[in-house]
């Protein structure tokens, strides 16, 4: 193919591949492709889209020719699109000078892209386009060829080791050039100082023959970055804003006024009001978190593989090549300010459910650039828990809303999710077994203590100026001597994300100890409930023998509900919430500094939740004329498992609804019969129900159930129940159970075997019960009261 028609047909080979942007083309479906259920077309898609593959080839090839490719402004992020319809550039290089107005009858605004941005918007972009593509089978994100994709992508345009390989070229000695700046075809303001880029720093003023090849991996690096931000630009307008400084709002709004007196007010009216009306309604994915980790994890590998710098500081500037400096700045430029933004975004509207642990995770690898560091800890015979290092103490600071404000809102989560579950359970387990590392405490304590330092030297003024580096100025631009003050960069960091009139409140203040004593406390009782819920199986289990399928008696049709479900919690889990729990308290107690004796009195109170008869303490209620009501305490130790009622049914047992063990028409002629007999033989049964001797003993023992009488009695919300009629009555309902029909049927076929017909076997089980209702007349007198 001649490169005229490469270019009319790489926009239909982009969109063949990743779908179109409306998602009626669903494409080659990466995120679904499996090389477990697929090996074939996730092998070949694989090696189609590699960085050295056919398809990248394709690009660079048509990049040489300086083409461009229009992509629609309405299928960006909803801030971005919505500043860019303002008429209002974002602060990120990659979009000024590329949007063009529509041609003559076209609708939208469009980015005029070369074919390097236009690969990798379709690339990031499939990601957060929702696309109705059938799965037949269980997908596992961290699997999937798109997934393979952006790890191999990263590791080959941001590598930790050497240099990022030079695009193939079909011209010998020659280079595929870096994109040239071009000429604004729309006037737009910006948010932000325009800094300067990395890569106009170094190449946009060098011809592309000569063009320094370390200078051309600068602008692949960086053009990748630019574009997966969009990862992370899912949030409000309103936040988006707040990102922005103070004197560009400002010039924003002379811009609009200026717009509205030229259009006398119509246009910028209808978009000023279409910008503030938006809101967008972001739910992110697991897979769209799984893929922000990884990508987490390579810039904290990638910038940690930057060369010691050198002991001259005046060489840095002339020896440093343009990559080492991009490792430099990668983290605050690109990830740091929109990272904080879509987590507190995800800990804010996420489930209460164990699907957070994706979204804790890629929280937890960011707080830990020191696990991608390239240096290995020493090799010890005993695994000790490894020192954090005082040269991670500059990141901590300058990120110290990650550490201290996130925690907060992982405690307030974890005060309102059930700790009995494993799942949840091993959560707190992780965000305690993390900040719990060696010396991480101190050093957070000491950015904290260096934020509420009092200003002496910075005007209270100057804060929003020079918030980030994203948002004033290049990132080697010369600052003054006094902003390398430890103390405002802190400040410069918390006021640059939450504005000057932020209330900060501190990790190590008396408002959060008093949250993580809650959490100790909740903690506390969710092992309680667990070591209950561990027993009360025990017990169920111990009673379900093999004899006991036996019994002509009914199963417990009044058993207790236990809140919790003990099939799928099973006992290896309650251990493991034993486990978790466990060392998530003793952790809490490591980091902030929990008084021992108070811990203690805190289990034991936890522990004597136990009434006079050995179960757990009912729900925090008030008592009233209609019994007992539940206060809102009681409500959220119900929902989390923590107490309960016992729940029982406490009317007539023969009127109770037909179970699933039973047979239902049986069950309604039993019931018939047995209503016969009592109407006929009630005064009877009463008769010698009253004697004293054996006889109204045994009559007793059959005809009455004093034993359910009394749970009746013993109930704090039955008040008045023991007034109505229990008297003595025949119950036939046991012989409607499937068990008990089984049994019988058994117990006639094994009497064949042995020549006995059914009147002899019959009798024989008449005498032997008859036998065993003597026997257990004689023991039951005692601890089953007479209750007429």
């Amino acid at each position: 193919f001649s490169l005229k028609e490469l270019h009319g047909i790489f926009p239909w080979l982009v969109e063949s591949i990743f779908g179109s942007l409306d998602g009626i083309i669903v494409g080659w479906n990466l995120r679904c492709l499996q090389g477990r259920t697929n090996p074939t077309e996730y092998s070949v898609a694989l090696d189609f889209l590699d960085p050295s593959g056919p398809m990248m080839k394709l690009v660079y090839k048509l990049q040489a020719e300086e083409y461009r490719y229009d992509f629609p402004v309405s299928y960006l992020p909803g801030p971005v699109k919505a500043s860019i319809q303002e008429q209002v550039l974002p602060e990120c290089s990659l979009y000024h000078n590329k949007v063009q107005f529509p041609s003559s009858g076209g609708l939208g605004l469009n980015l005029a892209l070369n074919p390097f941005e236009y690969y990798m918007f379709y690339f990031a972009i499939s990601l957060i386009t929702q696309k109705n593509s059938p799965v037949t089978h269980h997908v596992s994100p961290s699997n999937s060829a798109y997934f393979i994709l952006v790890d191999t992508y990263l590791k080959c345009f941001l590598p930790t080791e050497g240099s990022v390989l030079p695009p193939p070229s079909s011209n010998p000695g020659g280079a595929i050039h870096s994109p040239t700046p071009r000429s604004p075809a729309v006037p737009f303001t910006s948010y932000g100082m325009h800094h300067t880029s990395l890569l106009k720093r170094h190449i946009a003023h060098q011809p592309s023959v000569n063009a320094d090849p370390a200078s051309q991996e600068i602008w692949r690096s960086e053009t990748l970055l630019q574009v997966i931000e969009m990862w992370l630009h899912h949030y409000s307008l309103e936040m988006y804003q707040k990102m922005q400084s103070p004197h560009v709002k400002l010039e924003v709004l002379h811009y609009r006024l200026s717009i509205s007196s030229k259009h006398h007010g119509s246009p910028a009216q209808s978009s000023y009001q279409a910008l503030h009306a938006y809101q967008e309604s972001f739910k992110p994915t697991e897979e769209h978190v799984l893929v922000v980790r990884l990508l987490v994890k390579h810039l904290h590998a990638f910038s940690n593989s930057l060369k010691p710098e050198p002991l001259s500081p005046s060489a840095h500037s002339h020896t440093a090549s343009p990559l080492e400096e991009f490792k430099r700045v990668v983290i605050p430029r690109f990830v740091q300010e929109k990272l904080y933004i879509f987590l507190q975004h995800c800990f804010g509207h996420w489930p209460l459910d164990a699907s957070f642990r994706a979204v804790l995770e890629m929280w937890l690898s960011y707080l830990q650039p020191w696990r991608y560091a390239p240096e290995k800890p020493p090799q010890s015979a005993e695994p000790l828990p490894r020192s954090v290092s005082e040269k991670w103490a500059a990141f901590i600071q300058e990120n110290l809303l990650m550490y201290t404000k996130l925690f907060v809102g992982f405690l307030n989560r974890a005060l309102r999710t059930d700790l009995v579950s494993p799942k949840n359970a091993l959560m707190v387990f992780r965000v305690a077994k993390v900040f719990a590392q060696p010396n991480l405490a101190e050093m957070i304590l000491k950015g904290e203590q260096l934020f509420l330092e009092p200003e002496l030297v910075i005007p209270h003024r100057q804060h929003r100026l020079f918030m980030t580096p994203t948002l004033g100025g290049s990132f080697f631009s010369s600052w003054p001597p006094t902003i390398t003050d430890a103390s405002f960069k802190v400040k410069s960091h918390v006021y640059s994300l939450e504005g000057q009139d932020f209330q900060y409140k501190q990790m190590f203040g008396t408002e959060v100890r008093n949250l993580v004593l809650k959490l100790a406390q909740l903690i506390c009782q969710a092992q309680q409930t667990a070591k209950s819920i561990s027993d009360h199986s025990a017990e169920t289990m111990a009673s379900q023998s093999f004899f006991s399928w036996f019994r002509f008696t009914p199963p417990e049709i009044n058993g207790s509900y236990t809140g919790n479900d003990l099939d799928e919690i099973g006992q290896d889990s309650i251990k493991k919430t034993d486990e978790y729990l466990e060392k998530a308290l003793e952790y809490l107690c490591q980091i902030f500094k929990l008084n021992e004796a108070q811990l203690t009195q805190m289990m034991m109170k936890c522990g004597t939740a136990q009434d006079e008869n050995g179960k757990k303490q009912l729900p925090d209620c008030i008592e009233s004329e209609d019994g007992l009501i539940l206060t809102p305490l009681g409500r959220y130790q119900i929902i989390n498992g923590l107490r309960r009622f016992e729940v029982q049914y406490q009317g007539d047992t023969e009127l109770q609804p037909i179970r699933s063990y039973e047979n239902a028409t049986l069950v309604r002629l039993l019931f018939r019969l047995s209503s016969a007999l009592n109407e006929r033989f009630a005064d009877q049964m009463d008769v010698l129900c009253s004697r004293e001797d054996f006889v109204g003993r045994l009559c007793r023992y059959h005809l009455t159930n004093p034993h359910f009488i009394q749970k009746i009695r013993y109930s704090p919300v039955v008040k008045d129940r023991t007034g109505q009629n229990w008297g003595p009555r025949i119950s036939l309902r046991f012989l409607a159970s499937y068990r008990t029909l089984i049994s019988l049927l058994m117990i006639y076929f094994v009497a064949s075997w042995f020549y006995i017909g059914p009147l002899g076997c019959t009798f024989i089980i008449l005498i032997g019960y008859f036998l065993y209702a003597v026997i257990m007349t004689f023991f039951s007198e005692g601890w089953k009261p007479h209750e007429h």
